[in-house]
């Protein structure tokens, strides 16, 4: 479903409020036109900040607070209460039970999650680029909820927009990191010439998810790459040879 300048999955918008944001709506220009939600690339902070405001008046939710961390493509995971609230927190994933607290990753390729038990209990955001793939931060995710007693037929996941299959062009040492770790792991690469494979990151997220008994698992099969209109991308940045992008914004709450 979309609504505006975010995606969402309709039949699930009455247990959550979610949105996977687009670029689009925000006050940001030039290289970071518009909706740029990050305050590491060069943009103006007082236009991130604003951005920020945007996006969560269009979730409905501009009393909440909302609480981001520094990403650095790890699997690491903070549960997120009033005490660390204010804390500088690096790492890739957030987990919060409090009710005015909203949480949120950023991406430019790299797929935003969000996992929600039925009963309203607990909500988690997670950063999963190829590197949180490697190292499973899906499964470190579902395990908070295990934590919590609760049982994994009643989680449900959402992978938002990401870099799409037949953009994700790698070399063969990086598919070998992904065998090394996992033999099953070599079914999400696709062979494309001698010196490159293709690469599913999505496809490799739901075998992760599905692995830890999720079964309720949607999808927002957007390539960032392919809607140059629609998404940052810092690979296509890259492949333009232009030195910045910004960020979309992906919030969850309760």
């Amino acid at each position: 479903m979309t609504n505006k300048n975010f995606l969402t999955v309709k039949k699930l918008s009455n247990k959550y409020n979610f949105g996977f944001f687009k670029s689009k709506g925000g006050v940001s220009r030039g290289s970071f036109y518009s909706l740029n939600c990050s305050k590491g690339v060069g943009d103006k902070t007082k236009n991130v900040e604003k951005n920020i405001k945007i996006a969560l008046g269009n979730l409905l939710i501009s009393k909440n607070k909302i609480k981001l961390i520094n990403q650095v493509h790890s699997n690491k995971i903070f549960f997120i209460n009033k005490n660390n609230f204010n804390k500088e927190l690096y790492g890739d994933g957030l987990v919060t039970n409090e009710k005015n607290i909203a949480i949120g990753v950023l991406t430019a390729d790299c797929a935003p999650v969000f996992l929600f038990d039925i009963e309203k209990k607990l909500i988690c955001c997670l950063h999963a680029g190829w590197k949180g793939a490697l190292t499973n931060i899906c499964r470190e995710g579902i395990k908070t909820f295990a934590n919590k007693k609760i049982k994994s037929r009643n989680v449900i996941a959402v992978v938002g927009p990401c870099l799409g299959f037949k953009n994700f062009e790698v070399d063969k040492k990086f598919k070998l990191k992904f065998i090394e770790k996992d033999t099953k792991y070599f079914k999400f690469f696709k062979y494309k010439n001698k010196n490159k494979d293709l690469f599913n990151l999505r496809a490799l997220l739901n075998y992760q998810i599905n692995a830890e008994g999720i079964k309720n698992i949607y999808n927002l099969k957007k390539d960032t790459y392919k809607y140059s209109k629609d998404f940052f991308s810092h690979r296509r940045m890259t492949h333009q040879k232009k030195s910045k992008t910004g960020r979309m914004i992906n919030i969850i709450s309760f």
